[in-house]
């Protein structure tokens, strides 16, 4: 699907291309694709790099033509679990023409317009149009990162009444996202350090720059920050089970030890061998209170050892 969206006040869709405006192209067909190129030039191998779902964020200049490619967010449902994912978007631009590409649908650019309707923004063209783009992917990162540390505490407040393996897979699930999360801002840090670099002899909004650096840094601190507390609260919860399976084994291994002494002695009592109390009377409540006995002494032994 490929939109024309025009700056005027905030994005407005419009029906034909107009200079300056932004070509939003979601999961393009092979004919829209060879549409673009023949308009507009567009680099299609830098282009189709997008549809790789690992492909890594860089920056490259070619034949007067910008072109960056980042990891953008994206959740979805998966039996009822929210499921957080990245997904690379190619972003290039040529004198007046600005193109996104993107293989997936997300609530980033559908945000994103709203927003700047709301806030009647009506200067984002060229350069200042990929750093608001950066930037609010950036925010987007933050918002599902909230949801996540939402999660983490559910999780947590769980486990704290009841060890259960359906909370800690889900808490090893959102350690796999935040991991997602990490790498990719990372990548996406490198090409706008480099963007940096390349925007310096450039027209363009440095306030807009210096927010998408600032949000780009704390949504990576974040994402790290949780990735250590969650990584922490796992090595924690597997010290406590570990101790909760040694404090079982111990119990049983200490009721077999004072069961053993009656099953001893009633085995010997009771070998087929003349031992002189097969015909007494009071035979078997000797062995009975013996057993009884020895057992209270060795529970006690095992009390005063501090074994229990």
């Amino acid at each position: 699907m490929v939109e024309y969206w025009k700056n005027d006040i905030g994005f407005k869709k419009i029906d034909e291309w107009e200079s300056d405006c932004w070509i939003r192209v979601t999961c393009p067909t092979a004919a829209e694709m060879a549409d673009l190129e023949q308009r507009f030039g567009v680099p299609l191998d830098f282009a189709h790099d997008a549809e790789d779902s690992e492909e890594r964020p860089r920056m490259e200049v070619d034949e007067g033509w910008l072109m960056v490619i980042v990891r953008m967010p994206v959740k979805w449902r998966e039996d009822d679990e929210d499921v957080y994912l990245t997904r690379p978007i190619a972003l290039m631009m040529r004198d007046d023409v600005f193109i996104s590409v993107s293989h997936f649908s997300g609530e980033v650019f559908n945000d994103f317009i709203s927003w700047s309707c709301r806030r009647k923004i009506t200067d984002r063209r060229r350069y200042d149009l990929l750093l608001a783009l950066l930037l609010s992917t950036s925010v987007w990162y933050l918002k599902y990162l909230k949801q996540m540390n939402s999660m983490m505490k559910d999780a947590e407040d769980l486990l704290e009444k009841k060890m259960s393996n359906d909370e800690l897979q889900r808490m090893m699930g959102i350690a796999k996202f935040l991991v997602y999360f990490e790498t990719s801002l990372r990548g996406n840090d490198v090409v706008l350090m480099r963007l940096k670099k390349y925007l310096r002899d450039k027209e363009y909004n440095e306030d807009l720059l210096d927010d998408a650096e600032i949000e780009l840094v704390q949504a990576y601190d974040t994402a790290k920050i949780y990735g250590d507390v969650l990584e922490r609260q796992q090595t924690s919860y597997s010290s406590i089970i570990g101790n909760s399976l040694n404090g079982t084994m111990k119990t049983l291994t200490i009721i077999t030890i004072i069961l053993m002494v009656p099953t001893l002695i009633a085995g010997l009592y009771g070998m087929n061998l003349i031992n002189g109390m097969e015909s007494w009377g009071w035979g078997f409540p000797l062995v009975l209170l013996a057993s009884t006995v020895l057992s209270i002494l060795a529970y006690y032994y095992l009390k005063i050892r501090k074994l229990l």
